[in-house]
């Protein structure tokens, strides 16, 4: 397991945000630990100030009536205290019973067992005092002194870490989250685009992708993929041309050997008709073979795919079609009709003349005998598809395909099993590759009223206005 899969799953964008505003969170949380930390000090310092004051206070006694320590018999220290805590301070002089002699009322209480000093906290009027209580040695005898302050530091001090520590960086780890957020979306923009450049290409472009637009850090990623993309290219390449050489290497006997079973079935012998005919249609199936080998092969190469389409009459395409497969209509007695209207389509001519082909001869194959194939093409009215679209189908009333087997007809070399009909299973491929190639796909769904097949596809039409003088009829 790699270091990157121990993060679990997600992006290198929140892995980034992570590694960067992790610290910052914690640096965040050291300050306010340490500013709460100087809190409990400021407390502590609060206390030894107090204690400080009691034996100062108890000075102040003098021998007498005490009802209370008038402020000029008051140290200078302790004077300070009570000055700058007007109405937030507090003393009390309590003998053995617990009742004051002098001083704050409220401050009453049992005096301390020991001569230790004693720390507590008190509430009175919306203010925390922080008291000490200690029994002392006096001119008046012992006495328990109660100092209370009711400047409470600690609390001061931890409101003071809320609102200038603990707000303002809650503040800024808001802010640093944006902008790191915005930063890191803005660097990893090239990735984005790469990616968005490599889930765009169809699986036959190989070329290498743009290295010097990449970032560093990405560079020998790009180029390892173009080395990659080098060597498959190459790899298909070799195989295209060894299925091209073998398929031409193979059309030369394989015409002398057709027109010689042609010549042998005409003049066979009675007895010998049979085996023939089959020798005959053996021979075809064998050409025909090569043939689509050859156009998978052209097919296959880059730069015979459609780049600069070209218009067509795709009502006098498949007029040509109907003739050239009139013949094998009627010798396995089919109804082959047309029905169509003039359309004019942006395409590459000889590949929809062979996706033409294929169509109608895959359907007159697999039509019983008495059956009908029409091929139809017109204009699309939907409002559904952006600009003017021209259709062309070939619809059969055979046996059909079932639904689950209709996407998988379209594989090289698949047939449906029980199918009637020989073929290669390399007809419908070829069309449908001729399909991609003009930017549409093969549409398979039932005939009419759920009987046999219907195979459509759509293409951009033409406006008139866009097609040559020389060409319109």
């Amino acid at each position: 397991m790699t270091r990157w899969a121990a993060w679990g799953g997600g992006g290198l964008q929140r892995r980034l945000l992570a590694l960067l505003l992790a610290p910052l969170l914690l640096l965040a949380l050291l300050n306010t630990w340490f500013d709460y930390q100087l809190a409990d000090s400021a407390a502590i310092q609060q206390d030894r100030q107090l204690l400080t004051l009691v034996p100062q206070l108890a000075s102040a006694v003098q021998p007498g009536a005490l009802d209370a320590l008038p402020p000029s018999r008051l140290p200078a220290e302790l004077a300070d205290f009570f000055a700058s805590r007007t109405g937030t301070s507090g003393y009390a002089l309590l003998n053995g019973e617990g009742h004051v002699l002098a001083g704050e009322e409220w401050l009453r209480d049992y005096p301390p067992d020991t001569h230790e000093p004693e720390f507590s906290s008190q509430e009175l009027g919306g203010v925390v005092y922080r008291i000490v209580t200690q029994r002392v040695q006096t001119s008046r005898g012992e006495l328990t002194v109660r100092l209370a302050d009711g400047a409470n530091v600690r609390w001061q001090r931890v409101r003071r870490v809320w609102l200038k520590v603990v707000l303002p960086n809650i503040l800024l780890v808001a802010l640093a989250m944006v902008t790191v957020h915005w930063a890191v979306r803005r660097a990893l923009q090239p990735l984005l685009a790469l990616k968005n450049e490599v889930a765009g290409r169809s699986p036959r472009d190989l070329s290498a992708l743009d290295a010097q637009g990449t970032p560093e850090e990405v560079r020998p990623l790009v180029l390892a993929l173009n080395h990659l993309f080098s060597m498959v290219n190459a790899q298909a390449q070799s195989q295209r041309f060894f299925i091209a050489d073998a398929a031409h290497q193979l059309r030369t006997p394989l015409a002398g050997l057709q027109a010689q079973v042609e010549a042998l079935a005409q003049n066979a012998p009675a007895g010998m008709q049979e085996q023939t005919v089959r020798l005959r249609d053996a021979t075809r199936r064998t050409s025909q073979l090569v043939q689509q080998l050859l156009m998978l092969s052209r097919l296959d190469t880059p730069g015979v795919l459609v780049h600069a389409p070209e218009p067509l009459d795709l009502k006098q395409l498949c007029e040509q079609v109907l003739e050239a497969h009139l013949d094998a209509a009627e010798r396995r007695q089919i109804d082959f009709g047309l029905s169509t209207t003039t359309t004019w389509v942006e395409g590459d001519a000889w590949q929809l003349r062979e996706l033409l082909n294929n169509l109608v001869d895959n359907a007159i194959k697999y039509t019983p005998p008495g059956g009908k194939v029409t091929l139809r093409c017109g204009l699309v009215s939907d409002a559904t598809l952006a600009g003017a679209h021209a259709f062309v189908l070939v619809e059969d009333d055979g046996p059909g395909v079932a639904p689950d087997e209709r996407a998988r007809i379209l594989q090289r070399f698949y047939r449906v099993a029980g199918s009637a009909g020989e073929g290669s299973g390399l007809g419908l491929a070829i069309a449908d590759e001729i399909a991609r190639a003009h930017h549409s796909q093969l549409q398979i769904h039932a005939g009419r009223d759920g009987r046999g097949l219907c195979v459509s596809l759509l293409l951009r039409a033409v406006r008139e206005c866009a097609i040559p003088l020389s060409m319109r009829p």
